[in-house]
């Protein structure tokens, strides 16, 4: 049996029956376990992934029952099996096939004929008209294609429209390039860029971002440079709303839902690590995280603390020079990195987003000085969340005036779906 199929099948496992986070339990699977091919694995598990509406409905033409009502173990051992047939074109079918049914004798006991037989009937079979018809349920046809539940689909149509509807599924679907951040309290782009690429990788520079660098290359987490708090990894969009805020030296800055600390940590180093982060967030266990990176980072400005952001510390407020909002939203900005999110349902906690987002927005707006700036941002790209949680806000408080305000898609560059906006409290007579 192949290990890093075996890797991959287990960590898909998990994110199909524990909930795993699909980058956690990838990089936990593949360190435990020592994977000799961790490229391999990952294109595997992201493949799998991010098709799979599209590999379940391939799947249901050889079944009596739905994908659904099969054990998650035979499940996922047949998207790995179809994805690799029909995605994969380095992998040999016969490769594909063995080694499928070696995975179902170990795991799926008394399977392995049902699993050599679904799969044998697809290599056989004729691969036209596999998706639904395009004329007759256009929105199905393209959630089968992309693998998107439906409500996304019809969503993007409906604020997008339909010419650029399915250049959105698209990007949504595209590798990531791996990104990552300066620090320039221990060294500069340029000097990074030289390191890294004498290291062998390749290395280009970010338009948008000053401090920014496009890496391509293994293991470059494991390199001494990354342990000695060189550079850290985060998308553009992502540093861009911490470059929108424009924090200075010797400022209070408030970071609410602060966690996991990319935009945290990249106001410490543009504050050349002089003056006060306060970085609150509802799970502790990320911001120890936090912590963890801050030292590796040197940085010693950020404190950290548990708390709700949308509920109000009298303690803070009309105290901070600027505060950043990065709320809870539906993500739909970044599914190129967390595919899950594509099939979310439709369910109540998603719909009282916005009533939640400006809850929170509000709550952080009291604790900015006059004059202070206060910017809301998500990873998302939804106007219901993003503008017009914000017209919301600037109708009721008066205080308050927009600076600026940007709308990123994935697709344009090579930055995450992102909304940032700026607003200045004014003066008062």
């Amino acid at each position: 049996m192949d290990k890093n199929r075996r890797i991959a099948y287990q960590t898909l496992l998990d994110i199909e029956e524990k909930g795993a986070y699909s980058n956690l339990a990838l990089n936990a699977r593949i360190e435990s376990q020592q994977a000799d091919a961790p490229a391999f694995i990952r294109e595997l598990v992201y493949g799998v992934l991010e098709n799979k509406i599209y590999l379940d409905y391939v799947m249901s033409r050889y079944l009596k029952n739905k994908p659904e009502q099969l054990k998650a173990r035979d499940r996922v051992l047949l998207r790995m099996g179809i994805y690799q047939l029909d995605f994969m074109d380095a992998v040999p079918a016969y490769a594909a096939l063995n080694e499928s049914v070696l995975l179902a004798k170990k795991f799926c006991k008394g399977r392995d004929g049902f699993i050599n037989g679904v799969l044998r009937n697809h290599l056989r079979a004729d691969k036209t008209g596999l998706l639904p018809d395009s004329k007759a349920d256009r929105i199905q046809y393209l959630s089968v294609k992309y693998s998107y539940e439906p409500w996304i689909v019809e969503l993007w149509q409906e604020e997008a429209g339909a010419e650029r509807l399915e250049e959105l599924l698209q990007a949504g679907n595209r590798k990531p390039v791996l990104t990552i951040r300066a620090n320039r309290l221990k060294t500069s782009r340029e000097l990074l860029k030289q390191k890294l690429e004498a290291k062998g990788f390749q290395v280009t520079d970010c338009e948008t971002v000053p401090e920014a660098l496009y890496v391509k290359g293994s293991s470059l987490l494991n390199d001494e440079l990354y342990g000695g708090g060189w550079f850290s990894v985060q998308d553009e969009a992502s540093m861009r709303a911490a470059a929108v805020l424009d924090p200075q030296p010797g400022e209070f800055i408030l970071d609410l839902c602060a966690a996991p600390g990319g935009k945290t940590l990249f106001m410490a180093e543009r504050m050349g690590d002089r003056g006060r982060i306060l970085a609150g967030d509802i799970y502790g266990t990320k911001l120890k995280r936090l912590e963890e990176d801050a030292r590796r980072c040197g940085i010693h400005i950020v404190e950290t603390r548990v708390q709700d952001a949308a509920v109000p510390d009298p303690l803070l407020f009309d105290r901070a020079d600027r505060v950043l909002a990065d709320v809870p939203c539906s993500g739909l900005g970044v599914v190129r990195r967390k595919p899950e999110i594509k099939y979310k349902k439709l369910d109540k906690e998603l719909r009282a987003l916005p009533e939640k987002q400006l809850k929170i927005l509000e709550t952080a707006s009291r604790y900015v000085k006059p004059g202070g700036v206060l910017v809301y941002s998500t990873c998302t790209i939804s106007p219901r969340e993003n503008g017009e949680v914000c017209d919301a806000f600037l109708k009721e408080n008066g205080k308050f005036v927009q600076e600026k305000r940007i709308q990123l898609y994935p697709g344009e560059g090579e930055n995450d779906g992102f909304f940032i906006c700026r607003m200045r409290r004014q003066q008062e007579v």
